[in-house]
């Protein structure tokens, strides 16, 4: 539907130059959405969803999900934004390992980690979400690395530009600074409203268009928006454990993602968008889906494997049930996990490289690192830099 342009355009100067600024009217959209042109996606979104949340009783550990998949999206949301770590890179970090990108893109990439941790363990405590854990959670992302010195915690106290090299040629100027915190209230608002007979996902679909319109910060932006769609679906009880995101998605889409995002802005077309977003939702359910059940084949498959090798497997699954937990491990670690004394893990690791499950990493005659290949096969996918 073509609404016209959802907001209005501030004159304010920038560097010496003047720019239009545009500040978003606030949500929801008038008039409304159309949901007959919205029903069908939205029923197929959340028949994901619903498939989706029932991994948290079908998997026999959703923890072990959880812990990866958190990971690969902190990888995807911060590849976007121009870093170019790995999972494998974050894993190594995370293990005070040298990675084998920058020291700065990893550490965007743990920031990002911390930061959904974070906002998650607030909900969970029953804090609101609102412009107070949105700041918290922007605090933790910029907290070390490339960004903190730009105001982590705190609305932008500048304006800020999309594109091009300065204000005068950028593709976008969101609202200036005087309007940054009245949008954000109006945005908090339509959070916290009960009453729009909004599906809970069409809500968090236009709530994510607002923020990165409004763009209160003046680094990290776009991976707290990402961050905000999920708090959305696990604090609207949507999904009991935080599985969707929506980065890989985006990440592969990226010229429809931000052609749609303008045509929100220039031309109000709403549903186009809520189509791309739940269209988005669906197939990223749906792939959560299959990739949870691969790797607990994987992981039955390899056990299997393992035990035909008779009286030495006890040790071996000991080990490889700590691979499944953390992909990457040293082996003194390994072996203080599985409650096995060196050797002996040593042993159990033997099998698990002769039987072609994990690899050692470094090369190394001591410290030596192993990795679960087949494992981080399956979660790597996608998560190639771009």
């Amino acid at each position: 539907m073509d609404r016209g342009e959802t907001g209005r355009y501030e004159a304010t100067v920038v560097g010496g130059e003047t720019v239009r600024a545009f500040v978003p009217t606030p949500l929801p959209p008038a008039p409304s959405l159309d949901l007959t042109v919205l029903q069908s996606r939205l029923e197929r979104a959340l028949l994901g969803l619903g498939r989706l949340d029932g991994l948290s009783t079908l998997l026999p550990d959703i923890r072990l999900f959880l812990y990866a998949y958190v990971r690969k999206e902190a990888v995807l949301s911060s590849q976007i934004e121009g870093t170019r770590s790995s999972l494998s890179d974050l894993l190594l970090f995370e293990l005070d390992e040298v990675p084998g990108v920058p020291l700065d893109d990893v550490v965007e990439v743990s920031n990002y980690v911390g930061a959904l941790e974070h906002g998650l363990s607030r909900l969970r405590d029953d804090f609101p979400l609102c412009n107070r854990l949105i700041r918290e959670i922007h605090e933790v992302l910029l907290s070390r690395g490339r960004g903190r010195d730009k105001a982590p915690g705190e609305f932008r106290p500048s304006q800020n530009w999309i594109g091009g090299r300065r204000p005068g040629t950028a593709r976008f100027v969101p609202p200036p600074v005087s309007s940054v915190a009245d949008c954000m209230s109006d945005l908090e608002r339509f959070l916290h409203a009960d009453d729009n007979g909004l599906p809970l996902l069409l809500r968090a679909g236009l709530a994510h268009v607002q923020f990165e319109t409004i763009h209160p910060f003046l680094d990290g932006n776009g991976r707290v928006g990402r961050l905000l769609i999920a708090l959305m679906l696990h604090h609207g009880g949507a999904l009991r454990e935080p599985l969707l995101y929506l980065s890989l998605y985006f990440k592969q889409h990226r010229d429809d993602y931000y052609g749609l995002l303008n045509e929100v802005r220039h031309r109000g077309d709403w549903e186009a968008w809520l189509e791309f977003f739940l269209d988005g939702v669906a197939e990223t359910a749906e792939g959560a889906v299959e990739t949870a059940w691969r790797l607990l084949t994987l992981f039955q498959e390899d056990r299997a494997r393992i035990q035909r090798v008779g009286r030495a497997a006890g040790s071996a699954i000991r080990v490889h049930q700590v691979l499944r937990e953390r992909p990457i491990t040293p082996l003194q670690a390994l072996a203080d996990r599985a409650g096995l004394s060196f050797p002996t893990a040593s042993a159990g690791m033997s099998i698990l490289e002769e039987l072609g499950i994990a690899r050692e990493l470094t090369g190394k005659k001591r410290n030596r690192l192993f990795g679960y290949d087949r494992y981080l096969a399956i979660l790597g996918e996608g998560t190639q830099p771009l």
